[in-house]
């Protein structure tokens, strides 16, 4: 890799400048400004200004450049040395998992059973699933990610419960109803007919609506019919822009399954080739023990795969191979993947990806992982036109980030001699007790 590009001091869009009328809508935000535009370029403004208008940034660049007085502004908050990021993003986690995080034991087919069946169960009840929607989205919000790639459950008042409850506070979601009509207890089963009827209503209540986008919800080939299946490829031509989300190749035993279940398929990824679920909207979780023939499927079709590292190694599935991924061209996101996944904090997220690739001989520098969590995440999810960046006209969706608040961390900081050494130290030591503040389409929504 090569070395971070570092850029201290970000050109102000002067063309942004906004009318006094503006300015007195506006938000003024103050504090250390960092992001990561490519894997391998860092941009920082030690005392940057932000400036918000109809949620969006306006302007941004070094304080002392402000083209008006802060006066001006209809508010002004000064976050002093905390950092200031683009909101994080997550490409795949469980919106009624959250109850069996550190559930003790199983590995992924018995922990199913066990854990995850029962509790997507309480999604039946459409009070439930909005108490817990909103349980779930305040959680992101506090651990700093503003966008995310949900699945719901099979429930379709369920998942109602969570577009609303996302919209309610202007975050950026792509979410959708799981299909599963076998394999799986009756309480959450649908039928191929019934699960793509609730799927389509679905898709023309919420996709486009506001920053909420749609994604065909398959939970993986053993829980669907191969009827469901082709229902689920047929969705497709419901509206323009949908996403597909499911999971592959994330337990030994599972892919076997996969295979006595689908005689007739050459591979797991091609059950979903097969139908039409494969493309550059798709996200597939996992991917830890493809075969040469799915990689290069999945990199023909441009199919993103979601790397779970927190769950990952907490269920015993085994060790993405980062390698692998970057040889075959291979699209990555970073997920907390909750409930099997341990934190929603994507630092958290970044740390285990980091240890995983030392464990397969593959060093994952800070500025790779600080950009998958915010510009890489966003390009996987074609969301990049919008969030991502700090970039004049992007969504004001921030997370402001505060080191001071960990005791083990500002000591480690107080040794560092470069930004580099000291996002790195930040990812491994860091979680979501570092959150001062969350930023939503320019309002802020959290706040410690």
């Amino acid at each position: 890799m090569t070395s971070p590009e570092q850029n201290t001091s970000p050109a102000p869009d002067v063309s942004a400048s906004l009318t006094p009328e503006q300015l007195a809508r506006a938000t003024l935000i103050l504090g250390h400004s960092i992001d990561f535009p490519e894997p391998d370029t860092i941009r920082q403004c030690p005392n940057a200004a932000l400036v918000i208008h109809q949620g969006r940034i306006a302007w941004q660049g070094p304080a002392a450049e402000l083209p008006v007085a802060q006066q001006a502004f209809a508010r002004v908050e000064d976050y002093g040395d905390a950092w200031i990021l683009p909101g994080l993003i997550d490409t795949h986690v469980h919106a009624a998992q959250m109850p069996v995080m550190a559930s003790w034991g199983e590995q992924l087919l018995d922990w199913l059973n066990r854990y995850t069946f029962p509790a997507e169960r309480r999604f039946e009840d459409p009070l439930v699933a909005r108490q817990q929607s909103d349980v779930f989205l305040d959680a992101l919000l506090a651990h700093g990610t503003t966008t995310a790639m949900v699945f719901g459950t099979v429930h379709e008042a369920g998942t109602d419960a969570l577009f609303e409850a996302a919209r309610e506070r202007r975050m950026a979601l792509i979410a959708g109803k799981v299909l599963m009509d076998r394999n799986c207890p009756d309480y959450l089963s649908d039928t191929a007919d019934s699960g793509f009827d609730a799927s389509a209503r679905l898709i023309h209540r919420w996709h486009g609506t506001d920053r909420l986008h749609y994604a065909i919800t398959p939970r993986f080939a053993p829980t669907s019919t191969e009827a469901q299946l082709e229902r689920a490829g047929a969705l497709h031509s419901e509206a323009a822009g949908l996403y597909m989300q499911t999971h592959v190749s994330e337990n030994p035993d599972e892919v076997s399954w996969v295979q006595s279940l689908f005689p007739k398929a050459r591979d797991y990824v091609d059950v979903y080739e097969h139908y039409g679920l494969l493309h550059d909207r798709a996200v597939l979780a996992h991917g830890l023990h493809l075969t040469d023939r799915e990689w290069t499927a999945l990199r023909e079709h441009q199919t993103r795969i979601a790397v779970c590292p927190t769950s990952n190694t907490f269920l015993g599935s085994g060790l993405f191979d980062f390698a692998r991924a970057e040889q075959e061209g291979v699209v990555l996101g970073l997920a907390s993947d909750v409930g099997g996944g341990t934190s929603l904090s994507q630092l958290v997220s970044a740390a285990e990806a980091y240890k995983v690739g030392q464990l397969k001989g593959y060093k994952l520098t800070a500025n790779q992982l600080w950009y998958q969590m915010t510009s890489g995440n966003a390009r996987a999810l074609h969301l990049q036109a919008d969030i991502g960046t700090l970039d004049s006209g992007k969504m004001a969706d921030l997370f402001v980030l505060d080191p001071n608040r960990s005791v083990n961390l500002s000591a480690r900081l107080a040794q560092a001699t470069s930004l580099d050494e000291a996002l790195f130290a930040t990812l491994i030591l860091g979680d979501e007790r570092l959150t001062r503040a969350t930023w939503v389409a320019g309002e802020l929504r959290f706040s410690a």
